[in-house]
Order: C-alpha cells, then structure tokens, then sequence
C-alpha cells in the first residue's frame, strides 16, 4: 500500500502524474490519498497530517510525502524504513515527526538512477524520484538498493520536545479546524510524568487546568486540556474558539508543567 500527502491541490494533473508513474512501475498497488491540502510550502502543516494518518496503516505501507519548497536544491531525497513501514520524500523534516513515531531504523539517499523515471525533472521530484521510489519499494526492492545509508537528516523544532525539570517545553504544531490548539507534546510526554493537573504558559497567557478526556468535561466556552485523537495534547474550548481566544497561532511555544 502506498499513501500519498502532498501541497498540489487537485485543480493541477501532479497528483494524477504521480499516481500513473506508481501504477506504470507496479500496476497492483493499493494507493490512498491522505491529502493534497496541505497547506502550500506549509512543511510543518505537512508533517502533522502524515504522523495523524499513519498509524493507522497496516505494516509494510510506504508513505509517500511532497511537500518541497526547496525541491530543485541541494536537499537530498530521502527514504526512512522504520520498524512499521516507509517514508518517501524530502529531507526537510515532513518526514520525521511521523517516521519517529514508528521507530526509525535506517535512512537512506535515493541517489540509484535505475529506481527512477529516466528523465528527471529539477521542479517535480515527486513524479520523477519519489513516486518510483515507493512503487519499487511496494514491489519489494530492498531498501539498500536505493543509495547509501545516511546517519543525518533534517530535523524540525516540532519534531521535539524538550524537558526541564517538570516542565515539558514544545510547541504548537496545528490548529484544527474547531480551533482546538494541537501541541507537538506527546500522549507519552505527559503519561511518563502521570499528569493530573497541569500549568500551561502561552505567549498571551498562562492557564491551570485538569487534564481532561473529553472536551464536554470542561464547561461550555471554558478551556480544557486533554490527549487529542491523534496522541498530541490539546488546549480547547469547549465548544469554543482557543485559538482565538487565546490569540494563539501555529508555532508559538508552549510551556506545560506538572502540577
């Protein structure tokens, strides 16, 4: 199975290109589109969408991510073999917060000629690069064939947390369509500190709250703190705007401490 993310939108032939390079190279795959609205050049915005979906794909799925603004550069392409599955993209960190999340095992640069279209394009890797990358893999050529193995790769603030005494330190990585605040702290950052009750400092301002499991725990309009469906904690309004309440916007910090 292959899944596709990427920033293309559907008003253009990309993805349609994508998916006949995929189907040319390997006619039985199973391709899922994740989204292609993802928010233009938006890496980060790329990066949450594919750790929110990939946990629900079976073993062995190679997730395939354009979300380039640098495409054309010096940025390698890359291919991440975790112990769940595969990561096909950029080496700009859109594939790092999910590829962590599995367990990464090895990286490699797609830098074999023959595991690409004949003719590559400096303006569409995707099509070009990566698209035959996860067809080849999904046919089962062996991850080592695709070039050799890297020890580094791009990572993001919001690929990471950082601890300082009983301070989780992050960020925030998205806000959804509710205007629910979704931090980069983990369901695991807060389980391993048994957070009941929590202090939360934002840019504008700074909160104490019980941690929650449900939005409707909170009173109407009132905030509340709780593990979102996608394992990120989450500072919301019941039924309200946090967001805009609270004038908070994608990338702001986020200090949580343990009460």
């Amino acid at each position: 199975m292959i899944t596709l993310t990427s920033d293309f939108g559907l008003k253009d032939p990309y993805v349609a290109e994508m998916k006949g390079t995929i189907l040319t190279i390997n006619p039985k795959a199973t391709i899922v589109d994740v989204t292609h609205e993802v928010e233009k050049f938006n890496v980060r915005m790329g990066a949450f969408m594919l750790a929110s979906a990939a946990p629900y794909f079976p073993e062995g799925t190679v997730h395939l991510v354009v979300v380039d603004p640098t495409v054309g550069t010096q940025r390698r392409a890359i291919l991440i073999q975790t112990a769940k599955g595969f990561f096909v993209g950029p080496d700009n960190g859109v594939l790092m917060l999910a590829a962590q999340n599995q367990g990464i095992k090895h990286i490699y640069e797609l830098t074999n000629p023959a595991l690409m279209l004949p003719k590559t394009s400096s303006t569409f890797h995707g099509r070009d690069i990566f698209a035959p990358a996860a067809a080849h893999l999904d046919k089962g050529v062996a991850p080592t064939e695709f070039g050799a193995e890297l020890k580094d790769s791009v990572k993001h603030d919001f690929a990471q947390t950082k601890k300082r005494k009983r301070a989780l330190i992050g960020e925030v990585l998205h806000i959804d369509g509710f205007d629910n605040i979704i931090t980069n702290i983990t369901e695991k950052d807060i389980l391993q500190n048994h957070a009941k009750t929590v202090s939360i400092k934002l840019p504008r301002i700074s909160l104490k709250l019980s941690f929650s499991k449900a939005y409707a725990e909170a009173k109407t309009n009132d905030p509340v703190a709780l593990i979102g469906s996608h394992g990120f904690m989450e500072i919301a309004l019941n039924q309200g705007n946090a967001a805009k309440k609270f004038r908070v916007k994608v990338g702001d910090k986020v200090v949580v401490t343990i009460v």
